[in-house]
């Protein structure tokens, strides 16, 4: 938390040139008025009466300028720092959850919000996960989900509906998005909808007030959608969510930002208070830069993720490749208690060479997909199915005895056996299955793999397609 100290600034750091130029006009003020004085004394005549008066008040004036411009700056002053804050809490983020915490404290404080709501897209699935944060209670959380349509849906430009049959009234359209008609009904909260008497306008020409009903109506849609078109349509989708977010979380008066990368929008920034009235302009400029680099952070930290998974992933199988495999087998040692048992399977499909030669390797490729989505189907969920590299895969068993092992061995070499890949012109395939169990805490899970590597070449060496435990 940052001190209290340094989050209002106080007005004494204000430019000494600006303090100089004030005390030289407070001070030739201050001779002025002992002038006026003086004439007052040696002749109070009412033009000097009235020169004195106007003194007083140019003089009140100055002060109020002053004390006004000392606000102006105080106020620039003390938004230029939340957002260097929130830009110094963004550059050590490393997850989402820490970017929303670097995110909503400045913004309570600069803004004067009491409700923060940050919704974005999992990167994991897709759904918007939507985090409200009440800045007025220490920053207590509470976290939703929002269907992905709010977000991917495209944005609809017929925002308003009409409730009755048009009448014929001199209605003015102005802002960006006109309802002309008193029974048009607004579904994006109506923020930006402003109603005012005259006469409806449509590209400079002017409808008269006995026009028909249908040709006003037309007119009225028409003017309606090609503004609409104008949109940003980031900012209706925007505006969508924050109305799903009104209603959920039970806001009121709302500013809403859309969060975009270079992929696309990602979700929206949005704030709230209990007090109406329009928000003020330093709102607006925090609520845009903090979304602007809310976005670039969230979007560097999905980067770093998929390039992460990508790492850590076969790009032919889409199972966890090796390097996957060895980690999580490392961690998992680290974690071990004492009375966990790690299994390990070592599969290998029989004859892959002469598959690969007779039918080619894109057929060989679509071979290994399929083995790998029969082994992922035939193992149990706790288990880690990998591949171990060319026709090898290679699987972590938790807590079994050898029979379990076993037992998943056996199933996953009756699902490959099982394929039907005669689209591909492949009769049949089969693989080979060595099977380990270590029951001891204290055996490392290398000498168990070794130990089902061995098993599988004896898998081999006893005519193939069945499963061998060490």
């Amino acid at each position: 938390m940052t001190p209290p100290t340094e989050r209002h600034p106080s007005r004494g750091t204000e430019d000494p040139r600006i303090r100089r130029s004030w005390l030289a006009f407070a001070g030739a003020f201050f001779l002025l008025g002992l002038i006026a004085v003086f004439r007052l004394w040696v002749d109070p005549r009412l033009s000097n009466w009235a020169i004195a008066l106007l003194i007083v008040v140019v003089g009140f004036a100055a002060v109020r300028h002053r004390i006004a411009v000392q606000d102006l700056e105080a106020g620039r002053r003390a938004e230029a720092e939340s957002f260097a804050r929130i830009l110094q809490g963004l550059s050590r983020s490393i997850s989402p959850d820490a970017i929303v915490e670097a995110i909503v404290e400045e913004l309570g404080i600069g803004t004067g919000a009491d409700h923060i709501v940050i919704v974005r897209r999992r990167p994991d699935a897709r759904v918007l996960e939507a985090t409200l944060v009440n800045a007025r209670t220490g920053g207590s959380t509470s976290s939703t989900l929002f269907p992905i349509a709010d977000l991917e849906d495209p944005p609809d430009l017929d925002v308003g509906r009409w409730g009755r049959e048009p009448v014929a009234i001199p209605i003015d359209i102005e802002g960006d998005v006109g309802l002309a008609l008193s029974g048009a009904r607004p579904r994006l909260g109506g923020d930006a909808v402003t109603v005012t008497a005259g006469a409806p306008r449509r590209s400079g020409r002017r409808m008269p007030a006995n026009a028909p009903a249908a040709d006003f109506a037309a007119t009225i849609a028409g003017t309606r959608s090609s503004r609409l078109r104008d949109l940003d349509p980031d900012r209706l989708v925007a505006n969508r969510i924050a109305t799903r977010a009104r209603a959920v979380f039970g806001l009121r008066h709302t500013l809403v930002t859309p969060l975009t990368t270079d992929g696309g929008m990602i979700g929206a920034l949005l704030i709230s208070r209990r007090t109406a009235g329009a928000w003020p302009a330093a709102a607006h400029r925090l609520l845009v830069g903090a979304a602007i680099e809310a976005s670039a952070a969230l979007s560097r930290v999905y980067s770093h993720r998929q390039a992460e998974a990508r790492a850590s992933t076969d790009g032919l199988t889409g199972l966890p490749n090796r390097r996957y495999f060895d980690e999580f087998c490392a961690l998992l040692s680290r974690r071990r208690r004492a009375e966990d048992s790690v299994g390990v399977l070592m599969i290998d499909i029989d004859k892959f060479k002469v598959l690969n030669d007779t039918y080619g390797h894109p057929v060989g490729d679509e071979v290994l997909r399929a083995v790998a989505a029969a082994i992922v189907g035939a193992v149990r969920e706790d288990d880690v199915p990998a591949r171990y590299g060319g026709e090898e895969f290679a699987v972590l068993l938790r807590n079994p005895t050898i029979e379990v092992a076993v037992e998943v061995g056996e199933r996953v070499r009756a699902a490959v056996a099982g394929l039907d890949l005669a689209r591909f012109g492949v009769r049949a395939v089969r693989v080979s299955v060595g099977a380990a169990v270590a029951e001891d805490p204290d055996e490392p899970i290398t000498a168990t793999i070794e130990q089902a590597d061995r098993a599988l070449y004896d898998a081999k060496r006893r005519g193939r397609d069945r499963v061998v435990a060490a």
